[in-house]
């Protein structure tokens, strides 16, 4: 399954931030978990509402959408460089300035964006829903932010008026070029012990991706290799496998999947803080957490999915939303060997129904959740390919 990854630089970005009324010390704002990404409504300029992720991983907004500028009538006033996770080069995207979000009544004023000139990610095909750009350090500077995944609610406050979790704990945390970091020990599959220098990333799906650690040491035993999602700048390439263990403050998960780069991300992005990963939404939704950037900290509470295993998809299959309603669904790569090439699907298989159910009655999220459900459960997919109807059965495979 395709994971995006964003882990993004801006050269001459400016620090900006969003605020809460002066009435009030706190806001409830409600969200949609799709894919492992924290969706949330907001207005720009009085228009809209506009569906963007909330990303801790970037800093400057990141508009996504191009269509997005003209119907809302932006003026670009410069040229930027982006540079992120991928094989690429750095492209050129415009900022607008002046600009107004609005997200239930949390204010950012007189803020910049980064618009796209081309949609390089394809976050609505990948979401299943309109998806126009991501918001990141100008949402978490000055506010501290609490995140429920049990409920899809964060509250968001000024720093000193949301509680401290009485069977939490508190991580120290630095911002570093916008992004929050964080240290801790890996213990990896041939039982060696790395410290690690994490980004606490929000648009990362992933549970754990680490950099530069197969150059460095021994390769995983058990990995698959393939694409682990997309960055900036194009593909991001290496190795799905698992680590032994992971500490978060006072609190460990093991037999992690995690995700290994094979690009040299040194040499790719010479202006980034030295770090060694990213921690991501795979292991911070099952925390209730609050991140504080204004007193450095992150505080989390194990929620209801802290002791559940790591699972990753077992059908070899990836596949993106698509048409005017985003309610087809169609594979665009089969990992070789994998349950679903031994099933016969291919590529630009366009899947109608899982288990006979219509795939346009499902969020791509239950798709996942589907694919990953059980290793030896067998699927019936039907599937359209050259105007024809065919069905498969496709027994799930464990693969790490």
């Amino acid at each position: 399954m395709l994971v995006l990854v964003f882990a993004i630089s801006i050269a001459g970005a400016k620090a900006q931030f969003f605020e809460l009324p002066a009435n009030k010390k706190k806001i409830s704002v409600p969200f949609k978990m799709i894919r492992n990404m924290v969706v949330v409504k907001t207005t720009i300029d009085g228009k809209g509402p506009y569906n963007f992720i909330i990303d801790s991983g970037v800093g400057i907004i990141i508009i996504t959408d191009p269509s997005l500028a003209d119907s809302i009538g932006l003026q670009s006033k410069r040229l930027i460089k982006l540079s992120g996770l991928g094989t690429g080069d750095d492209f050129d995207a415009t900022v607008s300035s002046g600009l107004n979000f609005n997200i239930n009544g949390i204010k950012g004023q007189n803020l910049s964006a980064a618009i796209l000139k081309k949609d390089h990610f394809g976050l609505s095909n990948y979401a299943g829903m309109s998806i126009q750009g991501l918001i990141g350090y100008d949402f978490f500077n000055g506010l501290a932010v609490k995140f429920n995944f049990f409920d899809s609610t964060m509250t968001v406050a000024r720093p000193g008026y949301l509680k401290e979790f009485k069977r939490g704990y508190k991580i120290p945390i630095t911002i570093e070029e916008g992004k929050p970091y964080m240290q801790t020990w890996v213990k990896l599959a041939d039982n060696t012990e790395k410290k690690a220098k994490l980004i606490i990333d929000l648009g990362a799906g992933h549970p754990l991706m680490l950099e530069n650690m197969v150059k460095n040491n021994t390769l995983p035993q058990k990995f698959i290799v393939g694409n682990l999602g997309v960055g900036l700048t194009g593909p991001v390439t290496g190795l799905i496998s698992r680590v032994d263990r992971i500490d978060i403050g006072k609190y460990s998960f093991k037999n992690v999947v995690t995700s290994f780069t094979l690009t040299d991300t040194s040499k790719n992005e010479p202006r980034l803080v030295p770090r060694d990963g990213n921690l991501g939404l795979g292991i911070l939704k099952r925390f209730t957490l609050i991140i504080d950037y204004t007193n450095s900290a992150m505080y989390v509470k194990p929620g209801n999915d802290f002791g559940k295993a790591f699972e990753h998809d077992m059908s070899g299959l990836e596949y993106f939303a698509a048409g005017d309603d985003l309610k087809a669904i169609i594979i665009n790569r089969v990992e070789p060997g994998s349950a679903g090439d031994m099933a016969g699907l291919q590529r630009d298989d366009a899947i109608l129904a899982i288990n006979f159910r219509p795939v346009a009655e499902m969020r791509i999220q239950d798709i996942d959740n589907m694919f990953k459900s059980g290793a030896d459960r067998s699927l019936i997919l039907d599937i359209f390919r050259n105007n024809k109807r065919y069905r498969y059965i496709i027994t799930l495979k464990r693969r790490i």
